[in-house]
């Protein structure tokens, strides 16, 4: 449990370091290097009392121990430089471990005032070192502001969804475990726990021996690609007791350095995204894929041993995608070691990201003993799954436990009668591997085996959606009537000249009308968004790709329909029983199998004016953010001036290796990669131009540290006094777009940026106009949290429907 003193003590910490040190993960870092630093002396001093000598800060590096440090006669501008040079040589002392080498690399001071030093120093100072679970706990909730963990779809795991996961698995002393994609250790610090905890008798009292213990901290193991995520790791595994952590700096996709090396227990939850162009692995995966989700469960599979378990954080393309290599990989799983799918509900990464995710359970020896696969599925984490992800009583986790467990004592027990015969309640599932595998396809969604494709409430009858419409296919005439599109976000779109100019005569009669009150999506690609409804009294007509269907039914409203239609619920279901490779399909069949809650006319009816009513609101703040535009007055009494008179520009420069920055910088000016390629590396805020192609004419403000390249211009010099925020407002309104030339692909020059003109108030009052766009902005932004608002209202009623309980959204 973490104590408030702790807690405030690193809460201050990052309150000093914000106004230099914006980025949670820099003060992480910053924190990390500076706690261990001190605890580096504390152990020193530890020493010394004890008879022995100092290890750490002695010979040449005994001035920069941590009392010399924060010697009150040391100025602030000595400290600065004294603590800058320590920790950017601590690498090279050789009476350090290499542990803290590997912790000290590529450290430095990212700020140079001493003010902020000194202070910063003055809280770290209020630490002191033990092995203690306390200070373990502490650096745990310092690594919780991380949140997302990178750019390549790494996100923090929530501790009781590691905690769940390794209770499955229910790691043993004896075993080795790994997580190749470790981020900060959380995974490996959990399994750790749950092994002292098993292995303790009822006094408290530890039931390992002294051998037991030492081979337990070798049997622990973690790769990640990032150096810094390498960093925390160590320090972490060395604050919860591990004074040798296994932790590498490795790209388990494509080296084969460790390739030989098998675990016991693997517990993961890797990488989702993969970088344009896809990864290029090695060639001893079995599945051929350039996914990195793929490519991380092909892995995590083969680098089992015979007797291995593992459980692997998925995103929902690995349970139901029909592209070859997604197929091969569920094959091999079913086949060989998968024995169980755990659905998580779609906000458990909240507030980073809304992906919706399952966990697999993998077991060697249990999928030889049972011809099925177990589906759980978790619709209360215990939190309320909104963007604060504060706690609430009910959980699923440990009925979801329990229940996995019952089921995995069966089959271990070797009795496949009573496998048969044992019966699971919902929202449980068993499904023989065979009939997974009938199509070939090996989709693990749960939804796809039950009788009822949505398992409803009983506050209402249910009904089959085909039991309510029809398909209409009657055809258009060519001059008859617009053609429309259907819009994500519009509904129907007239695409009229198009089909006045581009259609042929012959092909005008395969387009399909769409009435008053009928439906049209396209199934090839039917998600949120691309199903649409007509309102209005006239008629239009949709390319022969769309289907169209209308209700038949007196006691449905068909604004009703389509508001489940567009829900949250029956998208998830769409994407699930999507058939087909690149281009999914759902057709109208499959979709009139779906089941839906049907109450009685008047209670649609106000079901419609609830949503309507939240629906005005979302659309008024939706056209607030059409039309803001910000706007800089115009004063007679300012000089207009050409900005070349202004600034000067340059664009990105070719780098050798060692002109290269470390670290996952954000680059502007397109799609340009770190190093070696033509770059430029701006150590404070700037501000560039897109100078060609799509990126032509937009204007940025960089982060204080990124590339730049040579795609876009940078400012190299400010010749008149001018605020860096007022100068990008001014070059937005400008526009530079549209003075682009345009012949193979729109460019825009250094001279034609030049001789643009802005008005050049004081600086004070440039300072003032940016404050006031600012405000404008913030409370302009203001309008997309109440969009947010207001469409989970509408979620939440539509939810009720079904007879789901969810939590009340606040309204401030």
């Amino acid at each position: 449990m973490l104590d408030t003193t702790t807690k405030r003590r690193i809460d201050t910490a990052r309150d000093i370091l914000v106004g230099k040190v914006p980025d949670p993960k820099s003060q992480v870092e910053q924190i990390t290097i500076a706690l261990i630093y001190k605890f580096m002396d504390d152990m020193d001093a530890e020493a010394e009392e004890l008879g022995g000598e100092r290890a750490f800060f002695t010979g040449d590096y005994a001035r920069y121990g941590w009392a010399k440090l924060m010697a009150p006669s040391l100025g602030g501008h000595e400290m600065l430089g004294l603590y800058g040079e320590g920790i950017s040589k601590m690498p090279e002392n050789p009476g350090i471990p290499a542990l803290f080498r590997d912790i000290f690399k590529n450290a430095y001071l990212p700020y140079r005032d001493p003010e902020t030093l000194k202070a910063f120093l003055k809280i770290i100072d209020e630490f002191s070192y033990d092995h203690s679970e306390r200070l373990g706990d502490a650096f745990e909730y310092l690594l919780s502001v991380l949140g997302s963990q990178g750019d390549a779809g790494q996100f923090r795991t929530p501790r009781h969804i590691i905690d769940f996961m390794v209770e499955v698995l229910a790691p043993q002393k004896n075993e080795t475990i790994l997580d190749p994609a470790c981020g900060t250790a959380g995974f490996l610090i959990s399994a750790y726990k749950h092994i002292l905890r098993t292995n303790t008798e009822a006094k408290e009292h530890s039931t390992l021996t002294p051998d037991e213990k030492a081979r337990l901290a070798k049997n622990f193991k973690g790769y990640d690609i990032s150096p810094d995520m390498v960093r925390l790791s160590l320090v972490n595994l060395y604050l919860h007791g591990f004074t040798d952590p296994h932790i590498y700096e490795y790209d388990t996709l494509t080296s084969e350095d460790r390739w030989n090396e098998f675990a016991d227990v693997i517990l993961a939850n890797p990488p989702f995204m993969s970088p344009k162009g896809g990864i290029k692995p090695h060639k001893r995966f079995s599945i051929q894929a350039k996914r990195s989700e793929v490519l991380f469960v092909d892995y995590m599979a083969e680098h089992l041993t015979p007797t291995g378990r593992a459980a692997i954080i998925v995103p929902e393309g690995i349970i139901f995608q029909s592209q070859t290599a997604y197929k091969h990989l569920r094959k091999m799983l079913v086949e060989n070691s998968l024995v169980a799918v755990v659905s998580l509900p779609a906000g458990v990464f909240n507030p980073y990201a809304g992906v919706k995710t399952s966990i697999l359970i993998l077991d060697k020896v249990l999928s030889k003993r049972t011809d099925d696969i177990l589906f759980l599925k978790i619709e209360r984490d215990g939190t309320d799954l909104g963007a604060r992800r504060k706690g609430v009583q009910e959980s699923d986790l440990p009925r979801v436990l329990n229940a996995y467990h019952h089921w995995t004592s069966i089959v271990r027990a070797g009795n496949r009668h009573e496998q048969a015969a044992t019966e699971l309640m919902e929202p449980f599932l068993r499904v023989s591997k065979a009939r997974i595998a009938t199509d070939g396809i090996y989709n693990l969604t749960a939804e796809r085996y039950r009788e009822s494709q949505v398992a409803t409430g009983d506050l209402f009858p249910i009904a089959r959606i085909d039991s309510l419409t029809e398909e209409m296919t009657v055809r258009a005439k060519a001059s008859v009537i617009d053609v429309w599109s259907v819009s994500n976000s519009r509904g129907f779109v007239r695409t009229g000249d198009y089909f006045d100019k581009q259609v042929a005569s012959d092909d005008i009669a395969n387009y399909k009308v769409v009435g008053p009150n009928c439906f049209a999506y396209n199934p090839s690609r039917l998600n949120v968004g691309s199903i649409a409804l007509n309102t209005t009294a006239a008629s239009g007509a949709v390319s022969p790709m769309y289907v169209v269907f209308r209700v038949r039914d007196d006691g449905v409203n068909p604004e009703y329909l389509f508001a489940l239609l567009k829900s949250s619920r029956l998208n998830d279901l769409f994407n699930r029983v999507a058939q087909g490779g690149v281009r999914a399909q759902v057709r109208y069949n499959d979709l009139g199998k779906l089941q839906i809650p049907l109450p009685p006319l008047d209670v649609q009816k106000k079901i419609m004016v609830e949503i309507e009513g939240y629906q005005k609101v979302i659309n008024g703040a939706r056209a607030v953010l059409d039309c803001y535009r910000p706007h800089i007055p115009i004063n007679a009494n300012w000089p207009i001036v050409e900005l070349g008179d202004v600034i000067k520009l340059s664009s990105g420069r070719g780098l050798t290796q060692s002109q290269m920055k470390v670290g996952p910088y954000i680059v502007y000016g397109g799609n340009g990669k770190n190093g070696m390629h033509a770059e430029y590396f701006v150590e404070a805020p700037n501000l560039v131009i897109g100078r060609v192609g799509a990126y032509c004419g937009a204007v940025h403000l960089t982060a204080p540290k990124a590339w730049v390249t040579d795609n876009a211009l940078y400012v190299t010099e400010f010749k008149q006094q001018i605020d860096l925020k007022y100068l990008l407002q001014a070059l937005v309104q400008l526009d530079l777009n549209q003075f682009a030339k345009v012949g193979g692909q729109p460019s825009i020059s250094q001279t034609t940026v030049y001789e643009r003109f802005i008005p050049l108030p004081p600086l004070a009052t440039q300072q003032a106009i940016v404050a006031e766009i600012e405000a404008e902005q913030a409370l302009v932004a203001a309008n997309r949290e109440l969009i947010t608002r207001f469409e989970r209202k509408i979620q939440a009623t539509l939810a009720r429907i079904w007879g789901e309980e969810t939590p009340a959204t606040p309204e401030a």
